[in-house]
């Protein structure tokens, strides 16, 4: 690598999947004095550069699935370090020195998949850490000291490691939002700190040996409380501490030992996921149906027949994925496909017979799972009106001939009158009373079917036509009639951005996206701006993308209208066809909040400045 006098001004590097082991570290990485961020994943080394040490101004380092053994002085000597990952490598206790824990700005750090036994030492001395990752280690204890000076901590992972404990100084972190313990042999930790923990927003206890005599019975102090995981654990009923939680979002209590659910959880008027698969349920209660806010309602892996899914299942407007796979099901209730938000229906391993007509009323569904249900008949579509299209519309409208006689204005005998639609269509379509011989009432249905898709489709084409005759007549602006320059959007993304699955997350910082680590991914700061690009495989194996951009409750309008404007710009970047995303903070859609492994967390303030406020430093 050449040195040139653009190197100074560099923010960061890439050097992900070279080969560090055989050939020797660039020389002149040490003369990129701006450098921000440094990637060096799969990159087969076995120490850290001494290069490194001359970067002043780093802040992001990423070491990830390298073979690392030891952690050498070079780290200790970036003032300026915010976030080190070193994910999957061979780190022991004793190769990381205590002195990378004084760093003053340390706020992330990620030492999962390691080989430590014990928490490294100075660890307690990282006062400004706000997001700590310690799973899948073989850890047996955490001192207390350690927990009782990293009070300011936000985020605490430390699942898959040999904890039978918690020390008591766990309640002074009051300001925790997620705390991770899953899969720990924590049988006799009967967690009596956890009401303490008032700031907590997303507990999970997977695999933790929780029963009902080592939960808390009053969780009432944790008013933030929204996410709670305690699957494959051993409760036979729904603990009574999570009575006390109204504010739950979601809560899985699959693989349990369960056979029954209160009616008491109507309490839970907030929940959107509710998974309650491989349990012993044979029903389900009716008070489930006023969980107005249920989004995805997982019970597979049950004892559940058509009596024990409540026939009032209809009410859950906001419904949009049923999962009951290998239940008994012979039937399922009608109301079930009165669930117009319906997008996904599962229900194979069943012994179906047949399911509801009204099933092809479910326009929206987009995964319809009947598998291995061998005596099952589908019941044939509607005839008087297809479930394509606009059409669905007038299903419920009364199409017997007497009806459209009726509307068509003959004259009848006498009947009860029915009672009124509520359909807007319908009242629309009602003809001027006029007297019709026979001929014409046998052809009065036809005509009034006609009729309705005709005033359905003028209405589709109204706003087109209402825009086109009001446009305004008014000559056009000199600069519009010039030719846009396109613009360069490798200036802002990667060449190779989108071309692997997965995860891409940018920070909106001085009007331009800079692309974060993984460790930081789903840690959103308020006060900035994010963009994210999930990269898959479609069916076809052709890449298909989805772009979302995150708006903080305290962003700068500066970053909210650059997450918008460079979000349509990797749009076009990627020639893609999809459509950009907004989310906005505390009101994430379900597709999004699903991107990311665990539940995502808010940190108070802006990591990166305002565009409009920095004042770059002249060299």
């Amino acid at each position: 690598m050449a040195k040139t006098g653009v190197l100074p001004f560099v923010r960061g590097i890439d050097f992900s999947q070279n080969d560090f082991k055989t050939k020797k570290f660039p020389d002149s990485v040490k003369e990129m004095q701006g450098l921000r961020w440094l990637r060096l994943d799969k990159t087969c080394m076995q120490e850290i550069p001494v290069e490194l040490g001359t970067l002043q101004k780093l802040e992001h380092i990423s070491l990830r699935r390298n073979q690392l053994e030891k952690v050498f002085g070079e780290l200790t000597s970036l003032p300026c370090l915010r976030t080190i990952n070193l994910r999957h490598n061979k780190l022991k206790s004793s190769g990381i020195p205590p002195q990378i824990f004084e760093l003053d700005d340390l706020t992330t750090l990620d030492l999962s998949w390691n080989n430590l036994r014990e928490l490294p030492q100075g660890l307690d001395k990282a006062r400004s850490l706000l997001v700590l990752n310690l799973s899948n280690n073989c850890i047996e204890v955490i001192p207390g000291n350690v927990l009782m000076n990293l009070t300011d901590l936000l985020y605490l992972d430390v699942s898959n490691n040999k904890l039978e404990t918690l020390p008591p100084q766990t309640r002074r972190l009051v300001h925790m939002q997620t705390l991770i313990l899953n899969d720990n042999p924590l049988a006799l930790f009967q967690f009596r700190q956890l009401p303490s923990l008032v700031g907590l927003q997303t507990l999970h206890m997977r695999n933790t040996q929780r029963c009902l005599t080592n939960f808390p019975n009053n969780l009432e102090a944790l008013s933030n409380l929204t996410d709670i995981d305690l699957s494959q654990n051993l409760l036979t009923k729904i603990p009574d501490g999570l009575f006390t939680v109204p504010t739950l979002k979601r809560l899985n209590l699959s693989e349990n030992q369960m056979k029954e659910v209160p009616s008491s959880i109507d309490i839970w008027q907030k929940l959107e996921v509710l998974n309650l698969c491989r349990n012993e349920l044979a029903a389900l209660p009716a008070s489930l149906c006023k969980l107005n806010s249920l989004r995805r309602l997982l019970v597979n892996g049950n004892k559940l027949d058509f009596e024990g899914i409540p026939s009032g299942i209809g009410k859950l407007a906001y419904l949009q994925v049923f999962s009951a796979a290998n239940n008994q099901l012979e039937m399922i209730p009608e109301g079930l496909c009165r669930c117009g938000s319906l997008k996904k229906l599962i229900l194979s391993g069943n012994r179906l017979i047949t399911v509801p007509d009204a099933i092809h009323l479910l326009t929206d569904l987009e995964m319809l799972d009947l598998k291995d249900n061998p005596d099952l008949v589908m019941p044939p579509k509607p005839t008087e009106a297809t479930v394509s299209g606009r059409d669905v519309r007038f299903y419920n409208i009364d199409f017997s001939l007497q009806n459209q006689l009726r509307l068509a204005g003959a004259i009848m005998p006498p009947q009860p009158p029915p009672a009124p639609s509520k359909d807007p269509i319908a009242r629309k379509m009602r003809l001027r009373r006029r007297h019709v011989d026979q001929a014409e009432a046998d052809t009065a249905q036809a005509k009034i079917l006609k009729g309705m898709k005709d005033i359905a489709k003028d209405k589709d084409n109204k706003n087109f036509n209402d825009t086109k005759q009001t446009e305004p007549l008014k000559p056009k602006r000199w600069d519009e009639a010039l030719e846009k320059p396109p613009l360069d959007y490798s200036e802002f993304f990667d060449e190779d951005v989108g071309q692997i699955p997965g995860l891409v997350v940018w920070e909106i910082e001085n009007f331009l996206p800079n692309q974060i680590d993984e460790a930081a991914h789903g840690k959103f700061y308020e006060g900035d701006c994010y963009i994210v690009l999930q990269t898959v495989l479609d069916q076809n194996n052709s890449l298909d993308w989805k772009i979302y951009f995150w708006i903080g409750s305290q962003a700068t309008l500066d970053k909210r209208a650059c997450a918008a404007i460079h979000a349509v710009n990797l749009r076009n970047y990627l020639g893609a066809q999809c459509r950009t995303v907004r989310e906005e903070q505390a009101d994430e859609s379900e597709e999004f909040l699903a991107l990311f492994d665990s539940e995502i967390a808010y940190i108070e303030g802006g990591r990166t400045a305002s565009g409009f406020y920095t004042v770059d430093e002249i060299i």
